[in-house]
């Protein structure tokens, strides 16, 4: 048995995507941080393949509570950018809009208005429409480059290629396998994505019923050799598709959400026919051909809100789990929660939020 030199890590992340990465950044001003991912790169997985796009109003509301913490940390980022959106509906789908209406605080315009915003839409079958001007792009390879480098920075390591094959309690800490090799921690942070329960397994801890849904997304080109820049993403009544500008090119999905076991996703094909055959119902230009498409995996705990702290049963490991397709809009605001139960600055979240976050509340 070896002993990786450089042990004696004060955190060890588990998973190098968003979730774990923005807690590695503000983790590591407070001792020696070390991110592990078992793959070849960061944000292979749901973090790598999100088409992220900051609208404070979505989610769960303590998840909104988060995310409206981190619009300031994400503009001083760079990483935000205009983009707007805008949902649609038929006359069949009044019920649907006018919840999204409520849930979204959306701001109701004219069928004229939309097709004016996005005009490939089919002013014929679309019957509803509103818009929430104040959603921004995000950058996400640039927002994780600039956590991993605020890592570096501070004297933290992030190692690639480097899964995490055993977790054992030594003392007061823990003892992590990797690469055949052990290294000591004084806590150890869970932020495995959809490997997050089974993760928790390998420690010897009950899991919190963590369910990942599959989410999948193809890449079309600009319909009609358009210029696509300043449109919103638009949103089917009750989140039945989207599609979503991006460099571009214009990203549309089923906005499916197929309970899955954690695994490399990749898109249904008779999933993705369905959800353009629901795009195409809304647009006047046909699909005619699907550049690329993929999938991630969107986990969510059973109450669909974020798990971040200490885990009852073991103290020094810390649960950064269930952000639902939600992790990059709402991650300073959640790092800086994980920060504060670990001893950092105070996050300015109430008492509420920070209790309405912790694990115990799945336990029973």
């Amino acid at each position: 048995m070896n002993t990786m030199a450089g042990d004696g890590w004060d955190h060890v992340i588990i998973g190098g995507g968003i979730a774990g990465l923005s807690s590695g950044a503000h983790l590591a001003p407070m001792g020696r941080v070390l991110v592990c991912e078992g793959e070849s790169s960061l944000g292979y997985h749901a973090s790598g393949r999100s088409a992220a796009l900051y609208e404070a109003e979505y989610g769960a509301p303590v998840t909104r509570a988060l995310a409206r913490a981190s619009g300031a940390d994400l503009a001083e980022m760079g990483v935000l950018s205009p983009r707007g959106f805008m949902v649609v509906g038929r006359p069949q789908d009044a019920a649907a809009f006018a919840q999204d209406t409520v849930d979204l605080k959306l701001t109701p315009i004219s069928v004229e208005q939309a097709c004016l915003r996005v005009p490939i839409l089919n002013a014929q079958a679309v019957a509803f429409a509103g818009a929430a001007e104040g959603a921004q792009s995000i950058d996400t390879d640039l927002m994780m480059q600039l956590y991993a480098r605020r890592i570096r920075h501070a004297g933290g390591q992030i190692r690639p290629s480097s899964p995490v094959t055993a977790l054992e309690r030594h003392g007061a800490g823990w003892r992590v396998q990797t690469g055949g090799d052990w290294i000591e921690a004084r806590a150890v942070v869970n932020a495995a994505g959809a490997w997050a329960d089974r993760v928790a397994a390998m420690a010897g801890l009950a899991p919190i019923g963590l369910q990942p849904y599959r989410r999948s997304l193809a890449q079309l080109p600009a319909p009609g050799g358009r210029d696509v820049l300043d449109w919103p993403m638009v949103v089917g009544a009750g989140e039945t598709w989207f599609a979503k500008p991006e460099a571009g090119k214009l990203l549309v999905s089923p906005a499916d959400a197929d309970p899955v076991e954690p695994h490399d996703a990749w898109a249904d094909d008779m999933v993705l026919a369905e959800g353009l055959a629901r795009y195409e119902e809304m647009v006047t230009e046909p699909v005619t051909r699907v550049e690329t498409s993929w999938a991630g995996l969107r986990s969510y705990a059973p109450d669909r809100t974020l798990v971040l702290g200490p885990d009852p049963a073991a103290p020094g490991f810390i649960w950064c789990a269930g952000q639902g397709g939600q992790g990059f809009l709402s991650a300073p605001g959640a790092a800086r929660v994980l920060a504060e139960m670990l001893g950092g600055p105070a996050s300015g979240q109430p008492a509420a939020i920070l209790a309405a976050l912790l694990p115990e509340r799945l336990r029973t």
